[in-house]
């Protein structure tokens, strides 16, 4: 079977490489590695963190994308997943730095760059709705309680620190499911999701609206089972890498680990890989070849 090269819209790092922490080379490695992979667009995403260490990541990721070569994937710009979040769906995000969703705030680290920002909109000023829109920015909903979601283009991985479906009232994942104009982010890594809730997404959603991701760490293909993430020690058991207290942290798989594992429980389809070239209106060249156990036998760009 052949598909498009893969698109990576939300992950904080692998190999060893955190972008809150990455130099220019580091970022270099990872996307000229992560093309071998199959994943031929990259949007580097940031965790909650300092205004000073946000804007000067960003630049660093910037640069970066300017130096890029055709054996790299194509950095596409900056995933702000912290700082406008909700505080009561922090997950592991250090809610020290949080700041209220305004465009005030949004202009303190505003850079031409940062292409998909995570917020919580039942924070969120309709003065910085409106601005990100204008700005053809993609507005996500994530680590959230709220319900109205028709300002936003998308979710940020479905399900995980936002309001939970329940047949009382209205909620952030249920809005997801079932408002057709928004994308889904999700993580199907067999433990941030279960399953029965990924079949109820694939069957619930339409299907050119889902889209993959692996949201994975630094950790992710590579020897590192301790390190620090969002201001927290994360701990690596091989499977899943939590804080002391058990906090989900992120992902240690990569997008083609991901598609195999749904590949094995029968909830792949190859729209999903479509799906992201739609939502970010663009194209790459280069072709992934799969055996039929979802092993990449080639990877051509």
């Amino acid at each position: 079977m052949k598909t498009k090269l893969l698109v990576e819209q939300h992950f904080h790092g692998c190999y060893g490489v955190n972008f809150n922490k990455a130099s220019v080379d580091d970022i270099l490695y990872l996307a000229k590695n992560i093309l071998k992979e199959g994943i031929g667009a990259i949007f580097p995403t940031l965790v909650t963190d300092s205004l000073k260490n946000t804007k000067r990541q960003i630049e660093v990721i910037k640069q970066a994308s300017l130096k890029t070569t055709n054996e790299m994937a194509k950095i596409c710009g900056v995933h702000l997943e912290g700082i406008f979040l909700n505080p009561e769906k922090k997950g592991i995000h250090d809610s020290e730095y949080f700041l209220a969703p305004t465009l005030e705030n949004f202009k303190k680290i505003e850079d031409d760059f940062i292409k998909i920002v995570t917020l919580a909109p039942e924070l969120t000023d309709n003065e910085l709705f409106n601005y990100l829109s204008d700005k053809d920015i993609k507005i996500q909903a994530g680590h959230c309680l709220g319900s109205d979601l028709s300002k936003c283009n998308g979710t940020t991985h479905t399900f995980n620190a936002m309001g939970a479906i329940t047949h009382k009232k209205s909620s952030t994942a249920l809005s997801a499911l079932i408002n057709d104009d928004l994308y889904t982010e999700v993580i199907g890594d067999g433990v941030h999701v279960c399953d029965d809730a990924l079949k109820l997404l694939f069957k619930v959603k339409q299907m050119n609206k889902i889209l993959l991701i692996s949201d994975c760490l630094p950790c992710t293909h590579s020897n590192i089972k301790e390190f620090e993430f969002a201001g927290s020690k994360i701990y690596f058991d091989g499977t899943k890498a939590t804080s002391k207290d058990g906090t989900l942290a992120g992902s240690t798989k990569l997008l083609p680990d991901i598609i195999k594992i749904l590949a094995s429980k029968d909830l792949f389809s190859k729209q999903y890989i479509s799906n992201s070239y739609d939502y970010h209106k663009f194209d790459l060249n280069g072709e992934i070849e799969w055996d039929e156990d979802f092993n990449i036998i080639k990877v051509t760009y």
